[in-house]
């Protein structure tokens, strides 16, 4: 494969501008209340040009620079799960009509085209997670309606956080599969590469001029450096045997000292799927909404069945949410449930690290391998 062609950084308005005239509501990351997250997006201004982050357990923060890069971060809290499968949405709805009597109604699955640039391989990994679950395990109407209308323009990472993994989970940094286009990002601008029928169409719309091998070879070796950078692991052994021979490990109880129960983690991860439904009636009372809303399995409700909540500690939360990111999910989709993001760690108020929970339930109690 020869060298993709350049798109210099002047020009990049030129996608967004493609885009918008191509139907699509653009979405990028931009810097909002201290974090970078998805938005609307109309220019290149809005970008989080030169911004750099740091990331460490339980801590996040901005840093600006004078790099020209718009992308030279590994991620913010938002993954673009919420594009596919929204945080609170109705799936039907019924009115009182004139005799008195209610009538039901789907909500609409109609959906607009929406194009997200600067996905990470990270997240493109767990999307593919969500669309076994959504489109084929448990079919769903509103996310495959949002996902058929989703066009993806992917970013290799060039700067892992402190809090990555995904070189060691297989899934980054730099981007395998299900982007429409994929960006190598320098300082004078982006080389581009079609991952569809769709992102080969729009790259011959753009403005591209020749590649140069040079460029492009130090582009990707930034991309490999990134990955290599990376210090977390995952023990080298079998981990959904690890997790579930360990149910009784004291390791439980010792996270559970630490653990808020606050459900961040469950709330920034790319992949989980834990919802709650719910009756949502309007004042007027002649009306009522089935809403859908993001749950987690760190909350008393999650596993509340017929008056009893099966699991009443920290201790069983943790341990549910662990044994299925890492141990269940082999046996549902083929693979662990975890992507690499590092964003549990981050965004985790005290500071847990799966990782370091992982590498301690291998150990025996007495610090021996399992």
């Amino acid at each position: 494969m020869g060298t993709p062609g350049f798109l210099p950084i002047e020009r990049f308005q030129s996608l967004i501008d493609t885009l918008t005239d191509d139907g699509f509501r653009c979405v990028a990351p931009q810097v909002r209340d201290g974090a970078i997250l998805y938005d609307t997006l109309t220019g290149v201004q809005q970008l989080p040009k030169g911004v750099h982050q740091e990331q460490s357990n339980g801590r996040y923060r901005l840093h600006n620079t004078d790099s020209p890069r718009y992308f030279s971060w590994a991620n913010g809290p938002q993954a673009i799960k919420p594009l596919t499968f929204a945080p609170r949405e109705d799936l039907w709805y019924a009115e009182v009509n004139s005799d008195g009597n209610l009538k039901f109604y789907q909500a609409p699955t109609e959906s607009e085209p929406v194009a997200v640039i600067g996905v990470r391989a990270c997240d493109l990994a767990a999307l593919a997670l969500q669309d076994k679950h959504f489109l084929n395990a448990f079919p769903d109407p509103y996310y495959e309606a949002r996902r058929k209308r989703l066009l993806l323009i992917a970013v290799n990472c060039t700067h892992a956080a402190d809090t990555c993994f995904c070189a060691d989970t297989g899934d980054g940094p730099e981007v395998q599969s299900g982007y429409d286009l994929s960006l190598h990002e320098t300082d004078s601008g982006y080389f581009v590469t079609a991952g569809t029928l769709a992102g080969e169409m729009l790259m011959h719309r753009l403005p591209l001029e020749p590649g140069d091998d040079a460029l492009y070879s130090d582009a990707r070796n930034e991309v490999s450096h990134a990955g290599e950078s990376q210090r977390r692991r995952l023990p080298q052994q079998d981990i959904q045997e690890l997790l579930f021979s360990n149910l009784d490990h004291p390791q439980w109880q010792a996270v559970a000292e630490r653990c808020l129960s606050c459900g961040n983690c469950t709330q920034v991860c790319p992949t989980c799927f834990c919802h709650s439904e719910n009756e949502v009636p309007s004042t007027s009372g002649q009306s009522t909404a089935h809403q859908r809303q993001w749950d987690s399995c760190f909350t008393p409700g999650h596993s509340y069945i017929h008056g009893i909540t099966l699991r009443k500690d920290t201790a069983s939360r943790y341990r549910q949410w662990l044994t299925h990111k890492f141990g269940s999910w082999q046996s549902q989709y083929d693979r662990s449930g975890c992507v690499g993001c590092g964003r549990c760690i981050s965004w985790c108020p005290v500071g847990i690290d799966p990782t370091e929970e992982i590498l301690q339930i291998s150990q025996s109690p007495t610090g021996e391998q399992a």
